[in-house]
């Protein structure tokens, strides 16, 4: 398992310290996971799994994907929820928010101009 948490480190781009904050241990137990010298708790390899969205089978015996699958109804519901949570006068809360007063047609007008900017991408 040390080989596939350094992997899983890395493969998030974080330093052994933020991955560690991101779980509630210190940088030197994360450390020794990786070395092979500590073995983590059943409930951090919980906190690994949940935090990071990872398949426990895959990091306690290297099967299967390393993430799990997200529906794509989960990642918006992430998103939003990230937006609400986190920025109070982004751009993007702010554009959500205009999002949320459009009517029916003003919805097909959106689609059709959308439609029409990959029809463009497509060609170039």
């Amino acid at each position: 398992m040390n080989e596939r948490i350094k992997l899983l480190r890395k493969t998030l781009g974080l330093n052994q310290t933020d991955f560690g904050e991101k779980i509630g241990v210190k940088q030197g137990s994360v450390a020794g996971y990786e070395s092979g010298a500590r073995v983590p708790l059943d409930a951090v390899v919980a906190l690994i799994c949940r935090e990071f969205n990872v398949n426990e089978t895959w990091l306690r015996t290297g099967e299967g994907n390393m993430f799990n699958q997200v529906s794509r109804d989960k990642q918006i519901m992430d998103f939003m929820g990230d937006i609400l949570k986190n920025e109070s006068d982004s751009f993007r809360r702010r554009f959500i928010a205009a999002l949320s007063k459009l009517d029916e047609s003003e919805w097909e007008v959106l689609e059709k101009i959308a439609l029409e900017l990959a029809d463009e991408n497509k060609k170039s």
